[in-house]
């Protein structure tokens, strides 16, 4: 049974890296492989006959608290997100950008990702940015380029927030990672990680951008008035940044405080279009908006948390520890291998099964903690399929895999590695 277990998900992970080629959504697979894990261990203790101890059961509620913490927190991150997007909040950022000149887009682009990914999280602020990046310039290379710089600020972005990744939410919900702490000591390397490439990225592209001829898309001009326009963004993203704080106040879990969030927001939006008729406060209600949450993209996240919490309960988690403890022992080459590791996989699972292997051999707020935050968002930069930010990217600007491994990827390393070196020298001076 343990090796059948073993198997099973080295073949659901197979699969998932094989979406496109097979057309098999990931979401599907990773939900029949946590579920057909989950029944091999039910199966297997019922034929052992096992008695004694804690059983499956148990395991799987355990788990299954931990897990609905960052489904529901990322349910209602996404909604309040939908929802300032359908209001057309995001453009207070994206209209103020009026420069032609390549080197000055080329910073403001990065360092707005940059905060708003801290801010939103790294998927979101690829998906909007990327939008932008269609109003501001016409060439489809220089595009490609500038989408490129998107990934890398927005992963670089997301590493340092306990908001801004799905992989910090993970760690930060379980326990693993403080709120201030995480800022306090990754934000200087994750902003090396987004400085570098651009220094040298400077040094060799100049010139102007020629810009498309439509700039402004004023569609929803007519639904949305202007003041209602600023009331949904400050109050979507001062609910988003007001978690932590929340959190720290009240001592609840996070996702009670993007729940509130939800809930301010949702009343607000039903007073202030309650008189307008029927088909224009649709898509501007909470009921509209939910329909544009990516509600496959939580179905993985659920079936590939409950594939990891199927493995730390067999067993293989633990074992798999020992043997990396036995051969390595290194965090900082574990953590670098993880981070290279996620620009190939999905880093949900590279980390869920860090935090199952070492859950009870590093305190909170370890360097080992701090450094797999940060290795596991920004090492998914170096290929574009290797973080939702990228693949989000990808689709929306239809960049091609073979261009961005020419052109991006070494940059990507760059920056990844000195962002590594950062954080090893934060902690030799501190210490």
């Amino acid at each position: 049974m343990f090796l059948a277990i073993a198997v099973i998900f080295v073949l659901g992970y197979l699969l998932i890296a094989l979406e496109h080629p097979i057309k098999i959504d990931k979401a599907a697979t990773a939900l029949l492989t946590g579920v057909a894990l989950w029944t091999l261990i039910f199966v297997g203790h019922n034929a052992l006959g096992e008695t004694g101890g804690v059983g499956p059961e148990t395991h799987l509620m355990e788990h299954l608290s931990g897990i609905a913490s960052i489904i529901f927190f990322l349910l209602g991150a996404m909604t309040i997100v939908e929802m300032i997007d359908a209001h057309g909040g995001f453009e207070m950022i994206t209209d103020h950008l009026h420069t032609t000149s390549q080197t000055k887009l080329m910073w403001i682009i990065s360092i707005i990702t940059f905060f708003l990914s801290a801010a939103l999280d790294n998927m979101t602020t690829a998906i909007v940015m990327s939008t932008l990046l269609r109003k501001l310039i016409k060439d489809p290379k220089e595009i490609w380029f500038f989408g490129g710089l998107i990934i890398i600020a927005a992963n670089a972005g997301g590493a340092w927030s306990p908001i801004g990744d799905v992989t910090t939410i993970m760690l930060w919900i379980g326990g693993h990672i403080t709120a201030s702490n995480i800022v306090i000591k990754l934000i200087i390397p994750s902003l090396v990680c987004m400085a570098i490439p651009l220094l040298v990225l400077t040094m060799s592209r100049k010139g102007t951008i020629e810009r498309p001829e439509k700039l402004h898309e004023l569609e929803n001009d007519h639904k949305v008035k202007g003041i209602e326009k600023r009331i949904v963004f400050f109050i979507g993203l001062g609910s988003l940044l007001f978690v932590p704080i929340f959190k720290t106040i009240t001592h609840l879990p996070p996702f009670m405080g993007i729940l509130l969030g939800v809930g301010l927001l949702w009343a607000t939006t039903e007073l202030m279009h309650r008189k307008k008729a029927a088909d224009v406060r649709k898509p501007l209600s909470i009921a509209g908006v939910l329909q544009r949450v990516d509600t496959p993209s939580i179905m993985f996240f659920l079936g590939i948390l409950l594939a990891v919490a199927a493995l730390e309960t067999g067993g293989h988690l633990g074992m798999l520890s020992t043997v990396l403890n036995k051969t390595i022992g290194d965090i900082w080459v574990i953590n670098t291998i993880i981070g290279l590791l996620s620009a190939v996989v999905d880093n949900v699972p590279l980390v869920a099964g860090a935090m199952g292997m070492y859950e009870n051999q590093y305190q909170p707020d370890h360097n080992f903690w701090e450094l797999l935050a940060y290795c596991a968002g920004t090492g998914g930069s170096i290929l574009i399929i290797g973080s939702a930010a990228g693949v989000a990217t990808m689709g929306i600007l239809k960049i091609d895999f073979i261009w961005y491994l020419k052109k991006v990827s070494l940059w990507a390393a760059l920056g990844y590695f000195a962002g590594i070196l950062a954080f090893y020298l934060m902690q030799t001076f501190v210490h």
